[in-house]
């Protein structure tokens, strides 16, 4: 990240969290819910098979930059399936650093080509080693690793989301990230349960297994991508909610703070760390501050 961008990012926290802002900064374009996997832990892929217009998404930038945002991220679905009017996320990515964005994003499930040198940083799923990835993912555990010995891209993040059936494979898989010359870093969301899959969710004890391993892990010098104070706060369920400073838009739709903020009682139960980190970071929580400041000067 340029030094610049950094601090205007730094100043839009300032006046956040001494002004009371709930200005948003993040902003979410979902491409697509197309997907070409059929995950246990996914209720909002392959629903409508529709493909976001060249227009549509090209217009949704303009207007999240005009509002103030300056991090963008590109999910789907599969978000590397979009394309349209001969355009690719390759091309998106390209023009939303031409308007301005400080950090452009994209979140993958590693099946498809990663050469994707435009991103700042790609989110790569990877949902434990090889039996419990495949066990939740389908048969893709060794596809991904191809794919991944294949890109020179330099800022990959694993992207593992705990749930039932991985939330022993956390070490291992800190190693894999620590030891694979593709690998950046690793982040960790926990799964929050869309309908249907309820059976997934980690009970207390389980999270508190999970959030200790990935803490011993940080102690290690693992390549976490996460905040430990978010991971206390997620596991004593102590945030505000909803994050303010995180935009989703679908199909013309949005969403404050992510998709799940519709559906009663979900919010209680939402496991994404990085809404857990930004409702911190706004309210002006020191060791918060402190640890994303370590943190992202070493990865992003």
């Amino acid at each position: 990240m340029k030094t610049r961008h950094f601090l205007s990012l730094a100043l839009f926290g300032l006046r956040t969290i001494l002004l009371k802002r709930q200005q948003p900064i993040l902003g979410t374009i979902i491409l697509t819910d197309s997907c070409n996997l059929h995950c246990k832990h996914c209720a909002v892929n392959n629903l409508t098979g529709q493909m976001l217009s060249y227009q549509a998404a090209r217009k949704e930038m303009i207007n999240f930059y005009q509002e103030g945002l300056r991090i963008l991220f590109f999910c789907g679905g599969e978000t590397l399936l979009w394309q349209e009017a001969g355009k690719t996320v390759r091309d998106l990515i390209r023009e939303a650093k031409e308007m301005g964005f400080y950090l452009v994003n994209i979140v993958t499930n590693g099946t498809i080509d990663l050469n994707i040198p435009e991103a700042d940083v790609i989110f790569l799923s990877l949902d434990g080693t090889q039996q419990a990835h495949n066990s939740i993912r389908g048969d893709t555990y060794d596809l991904i690793l191809q794919n991944l010995q294949k890109t020179n891209h330099c800022n990959i993040c694993i992207y593992m989301a705990i749930n039932k059936l991985n939330y022993h494979d956390i070490e291992n898989l800190c190693k894999l990230a620590k030891e694979h010359p593709k690998i950046n870093s690793i982040s960790f969301n926990f799964h929050t349960p869309y309908q249907g899959t309820e059976f997934l969710s980690l009970s207390h004890a389980e999270k508190q297994i999970a959030v200790t391993a990935i803490k011993s892990m940080l102690k290690d010098k693992m390549p976490i991508f996460n905040l430990p104070s978010a991971l206390d706060a997620y596991l004593k369920n102590e945030w505000s909610r909803p994050c303010y400073q995180c935009i989703v838009s679908e199909n013309k739709q949005r969403y404050l703070c992510g998709r799940c903020v519709e559906i009663a009682g979900l919010c209680r139960e939402c496991g994404y760390l990085f809404a857990v980190e930004f409702s911190l970071l706004c309210k002006g929580k020191i060791r918060t501050i402190l640890e994303m400041l370590k943190t992202y000067l070493k990865f992003v």
